[in-house]
Formats: structure tokens, C-alpha cells, sequence
């Protein structure tokens, strides 16, 4: 096991370029699809109607929001940095109304939204109930008095952590891209069986005192330790250097991670184990892996991924099972028994798909 374990490892050594392009694709990939690290974004607020002194208002109550950042701008710098591309979206304030001015879609787009149609539900609230009283000045200060220091506050909290809004999508990117290159850097690993098949480098370790278990160990070992380390520098640059959260709990991250690569080294071994050559493989592969996210919707939030048949074949893959586990490590808090069922699912399809790989290989090549 050890001989062929050292053995890819000096091809690695040898030739780490592709190792580290890997990494540098994890974390362009993500800062490309999230912009950069995780500071609050830039919104331009703007009219053509309303003065300036109503819209510095609403400049301040929209900051209430750390995740975005509100600022008056005029209404051609706006609309020209958002056309440009120097801003993701612009908010054109109205008398009654408001508009979102971008021109791109992305996901934070409904967050702001959101955020800027419940201060103006709120104001609208505030208007009704001002029109109806004798004193409308008089009533105004006194409910939004009411409303900085309420006689009754009502909290909410989850079963698994108190706070309900520390979900971003940024974060989530980052870990399925980081999957995404992980799988096909342990497929490609992997897929050295083929080659030394091919090549009669198998035979003749066959006829050394290596035994065919021992053999298989060594590339499958060696594959999940380079998956493994590879996703984890590239969680470590995202927590260290872009200040990305990925929960307190690194040692989770790190089981997670090794088990994720047992499970996608099992895959690997079964789309092996299927084909004769090397080319047919570099065929395949690249082909089906890209797929696996987005079937499993690990570039969704949580829950958008609705389809039953997707949902089905996304789960018979370990990405959708590892993407649940980090998701919930990054934002829930869990415990141990928490993870058990993804960290299950995972092992489940790895011995599955591992023992099916190995027996297709002996059968081709027998």
C-alpha cells in the first residue's frame, strides 16, 4: 500500500502545478460568482422625485441592515455606475414606491429587496395610521417612539441557534466550489489505474509482493488525502484571508472533508471500473461532475431545489449529503449527532459504490 501511495506522490511532487491551479480555480471561481470577500454591499439610493431631505431618511433607516450598505447618490451617477458595472444595483426611490435598478441577476438581489420593501411596508403602516389621528405630527413621534422602545418585545429564535439571519449564499459557494475541484481532482487521481493498466505498470505490480487489496488502498488512500488537503487550504485562504465564516467548529470542517473524499473516491472507482482506457475516461468524467451540483443544489439556498426526481438523484451522490453538513456546520452550530446522518449517507455510498468500482475493474480486467 505505502509503495504505491509514495509512488503517485512523487508524480505529484514532481509535477504540483496542477494541484495548485486547482486551488487557484476554487477561490477565483467563488470570489467571481460572490465578488470578493464578505464586505457589506454597496447600494445606491436615488430619485427623481421625492427631496433630498426625505431621501437622506431613508438613507438612515435602511442602514439598519450590516449585510448592506445604503447611500444617496444623484440619480445619473447611479444609474451609470450600475450600467457600468462599479455598482450590483441601484434603488430609485418614489413618492409611494420604490424600484430596483441592476443589471445582472445575482443572489442577493431578493435579500435587498426584501430588506427595502419591509421599510416601506413599515412607513406605509406609518402614513395610514398618521392620517387617521387629529394630530398628525403629535402621532407620529409618539409611534415612532413606540416603535425604538416597545412595552413588548417579541423573540425568536431557532432549535438550532438563535440567530436566523447569519445565512450567505457567499459562503455556500465557496464550499461547493471547493467540492466541485475537489471531485475532480480525486477522479483524476484515481483514474491512474487506468493509465497504469493501460501502460502495464499494473501487471507488473501484480507480480511484485504487492497484493491486489494493498494496491487498491494505495491509490485509493492517495486520492482522498490530495482531495482532502486541497478543499481544506482552500477553506483555510476563505476563513484566513477572505474572512469568510465557516462556523467555529474547524474540526468538523475536517471530518466532513475526509469523508466526503472516501465517498467521491468510491465514485470515481465506479465510473473506473466502467470504462477500458484512460481517453474514455477524461471523456466521462469532466463530462458528469459538473452536473452533480447542480442536480444536488449546492448553488442554491437551502430548500430551492424543490423537484422530487432531482432531489432523488442529487442524494444518491456525496456532494448533496457533504454540502448539507457544511451548511449546517457554517450557520447552525450543530453537535456530532447532528451530522450523523449526512456523515451515514456519504460512508453508505461510498462502500456501495467502492465495492461495485473494484469488482467491474477485476472483471475487465480478468
Amino acid at each position: 500500500m505505502s509503495t504505491i501511495f509514495f509512488a503517485q506522490l512523487k508524480k505529484e511532487l514532481r509535477r504540483p502545478l496542477f494541484m495548485i491551479l486547482l486551488i487557484g480555480a476554487s477561490v477565483g471561481v467563488t470570489l467571481l460568482f460572490t465578488g470578493s470577500t464578505q464586505a457589506p454591499m454597496q447600494v445606491a439610493i436615488f430619485s427623481e422625485e421625492v427631496s433630498q431631505d426625505v431621501l437622506d431618511n431613508w438613507e438612515e433607516k435602511l442602514n439598519g441592515n450590516s449585510s448592506f450598505q445604503f447611500e444617496t447618490k444623484e440619480a445619473a451617477e447611479a444609474l451609470e455606475d450600475v450600467k457600468e458595472g462599479r455598482r450590483d444595483l441601484a434603488i430609485r426611490i418614489n413618492n409611494n414606491d420604490y424600484q430596483v435598478v441592476t443589471s445582472s441577476e445575482f443572489p442577493e438581489i431578493a435579500y435587498v429587496e426584501q430588506h427595502v420593501q419591509k421599510a416601506f411596508h413599515e412607513e406605509a403602516m406609518m402614513k395610514a395610521a398618521v392620517s387617521q389621528a387629529d394630530n398628525p405630527e403629535n402621532m407620529r413621534e409618539e409611534l415612532e417612539g413606540y416603535l425604538e422602545n416597545p412595552p413588548l418585545k417579541i423573540e425568536v429564535s431557532s432549535l438550532k441557534t438563535d440567530d436566523l439571519n447569519n445565512y450567505d449564499i457567499k459562503t455556500q459557494l465557496a464550499f461547493a466550489f471547493a467540492l466541485l475541484v475537489a471531485m475532480f481532482l480525486i477522479g483524476f487521481r484515481i483514474s491512474n489505474i487506468l493509465k497504469d493498466k493501460v501502460t502495464g505498470v499494473r501487471n507488473r505490480i501484480l507480480l511484485s509482493p504487492i497484493s491486489k487489496t494493498q494496491m487498491y488502498l494505495g491509490y485509493i488512500s492517495y486520492s482522498m488525502m490530495i482531495g482532502t488537503i486541497q478543499t481544506l487550504i482552500v477553506f483555510l485562504i476563505f476563513q484566513n484571508f477572505m474572512n469568510y465564516d465557516l462556523g467555529d467548529n474547524f474540526a468538523m470542517l475536517v471530518v466532513i472533508t475526509i469523508i466526503f473524499s472516501f465517498s467521491m473516491a468510491s465514485i470515481a472507482m465506479l465510473i473506473t471500473g466502467m470504462l477500458r482506457t484512460p481517453e474514455q475516461f477524461l471523456a466521462i468524467y469532466p463530462s458528469v461532475i459538473p452536473l452533480l451540483p447542480v442536480i444536488s443544489g449546492a448553488y442554491m439556498m437551502p430548500g430551492a431545489l424543490t423537484n422530487p426526481v432531482l432531489n432523488f438523484i442529487g442524494d444518491l451522490f456525496p456532494i448533496s449529503h457533504a454540502m448539507n453538513a457544511f451548511v449546517e456546520v457554517a450557520f447552525f452550530n450543530p453537535d456530532w449527532i447532528e451530522l450523523l446522518k449526512p456523515i451515514v449517507f456519504m460512508l453508505l455510498i461510498g462502500v456501495i459504490a467502492m465495492g461495485i468500482g473494484i469488482n467491474l475493474m477485476e472483471r475487465r480486467s480478468a
